[in-house]
């Protein structure tokens, strides 16, 4: 039995992680769980899987949770950065499930890594804000730090039983979002419903902007780099718009290693939670006669101007890519709220990151405070 804490419990990761721990209730147990505001569904988590101990953001939301529970439920409700580093670091928990969104995730799954426990990676901003040190913890702790993103997935599969000296290059794939064949002229004309319309994967809104944008592919570029310990021009982006290929791994000899499936949350989850078995998810194999064609293309840099800041900023080092995503988050939060266009997402963060000095080797205290300063600056040209 493996004891779980789930952190994003209400989010995809978060639902699609209790739909494997409820297939297989002999194989694990949810101990803890966290989310931000959505108490109704954290109420009916708590009600099917008894988790001893819930946090959510505020007090507020925390009584409100409470009132929301059948009397004698005994679940103990925290809230804040500090109710959140607890269920990271709950005594009887091996195994964090990091999902929150954004870099709200950073400082809880450094606890959980602290506490001696294994990651189940989902919240790419952790590595992206501070690889290096959370790769540091956790191999001075001597756990384990499992990708749950799809194609990190894949890319860990990939290079299992494969010598690291044999490696050539990661190819990540991305599905390329909504607008792949959208001229640039028209990206003035896009509406949030446009963008909230992915075509191969159910995410969260964020995720689905950031997929848009194609930020999210320059994050995973970012989180690549420090999980496999790569550097960055070993790392390319290809669009796959099947999004049946989920990422794939080359070596010196000329043979590629690729990872394919459904594009579907629950395999990776499953196998970062499990690790290193397989379980029988019986989720459903491509069906490749009806499919037809795997086709891949080159990414458009001008047209999808975040991906090539992600790989500046991550060239850039230090502090700027905690600039980076914290200028993102803010712009997609600004442009999910209708305060800005779709287009003014990179321009934004550019603008973001043309105002920061780099700190190199930074401390978590640097780190912290640029993520700050990014979201001040940011804010003041919503």
């Amino acid at each position: 039995m493996k004891n779980l804490a789930i952190l994003g419990s209400t989010g995809s990761i978060g639902c699609n992680t209790l739909e494997v721990v409820e297939k297989f209730p002999e194989r694990f147990c949810v101990k803890t769980i966290a989310a931000k505001q959505n108490i109704e569904t954290m109420a009916e988590q708590i009600r099917r899987f008894s988790p001893e101990m819930a946090v959510v953001y505020d007090e507020t939301l925390a009584r409100s949770l409470r009132d929301l529970l059948p009397g004698g439920c005994d679940v103990d409700i925290r809230f804040g950065a500090e109710g959140y580093q607890a269920a990271a670091s709950y005594d009887s928990v091996d195994m964090v499930v990091s999902a929150m969104v954004g870099a709200a995730g950073l400082l809880p799954t450094l606890a959980g890594i602290d506490a001696g426990k294994d990651i189940a990676l989902a919240n790419k901003e952790t590595l992206v804000m501070a690889g290096e040190i959370v790769m540091t913890r956790a191999a001075q702790k001597g756990i384990r730090i499992l990708p749950v993103d799809s194609e990190h997935s894949a890319i860990f599969q990939s290079f299992s039983g494969q010598r690291r000296e044999d490696f050539h290059q990661i190819h990540l794939t991305a599905s390329g979002g909504p607008f792949r064949n959208r001229p640039g002229a028209d990206f003035a004309d896009i509406r949030l419903e446009d963008a909230l319309n992915h075509p191969t994967w159910q995410m969260g809104k964020k995720i689905t902007i950031d997929s848009a944008t194609l930020m999210n592919k320059g994050l995973e570029v970012i989180e690549a780099k420090f999980l496999f310990d790569v550097p960055q021009d070993c790392i390319s982006v290809v669009i796959h718009p099947q999004s049946i290929v989920h990422s794939m791994v080359s070596y010196r000899d000329g043979s590629i290693i690729a990872q394919l499936g459904v594009p579907d949350m629950k395999g990776a989850i499953a196998y970062a939670i499990s690790y290193p078995e397989r379980l029988p998810l019986e989720q459903p194999l491509p069906d490749f006669s009806s499919i037809g064609a795997l086709t891949f293309e080159a990414p458009d840099f001008k047209r999808f101007p975040c991906l090539k800041l992600a790989y500046q900023a991550c060239e850039a080092g230090g502090t700027m890519p905690a600039v980076l995503n914290a200028a993102n988050e803010i712009a997609v939060g600004a442009f999910l709220e209708r305060c800005i266009s779709f287009v003014q997402i990179p321009e934004m963060i550019q603008e973001t990151m043309s105002g920061h000095e780099v700190v190199g080797q930074p401390e978590l205290s640097d780190i912290l405070a640029a993520d700050k300063w990014a979201r001040e600056t940011a804010l003041g040209q919503v």
